[in-house]
């Protein structure tokens, strides 16, 4: 927040946001932030990340399932992409990612499922080199 009052809304939502995106990816997000943005990015992390990952009714595990699912049959490339690398943080597995887009196939449509499919098999073999190079 640019005026520095954070809510505790806010600081929750920072701190779910970094367990599971990982500090480096919410580094860049902020780094990159502009006036212009701002607002934008306090929204997301009161909202989405303070207010709904934050709920206790589902693990950080069961969250991820079902946005990769809805982010798949909306065709959002990028956030896909970013929440398949944030399986690392909140325990779903490429199984979970297997069966949810299997869900997305039939109740979204087979080409949805099958280019998040591809997303997600791009980006499991990225995390399978970073691993094999130890990172």
């Amino acid at each position: 927040m640019i005026d520095g009052s954070a809510s505790d809304r806010y600081r929750q939502g920072m701190a779910t946001r970094r367990a599971v995106l990982g500090d480096s990816h919410v580094d860049r997000a902020q780094s990159a932030t502009t006036e212009f943005d701002q607002p934008f990015q306090d929204l997301i992390t009161e909202a989405a990340w303070g207010h709904v990952w934050s709920r206790p009714a589902l693990t950080k595990r069961e969250r991820s399932i079902v946005t990769i699912a809805l982010l798949a049959a909306l065709g959002q490339d990028e956030e896909v992409a970013m929440h398949v690398r944030a399986t690392a943080n909140t325990g779903a597995t490429r199984e979970d990612i297997r069966e949810a887009l299997l869900h997305v196939a039939i109740y979204a449509g087979v080409p949805a499922a099958n280019h998040a499919i591809k997303i997600a098999k791009r980006v499991f073999a990225e995390m399978d080199a970073a691993r094999a190079r130890g990172e």
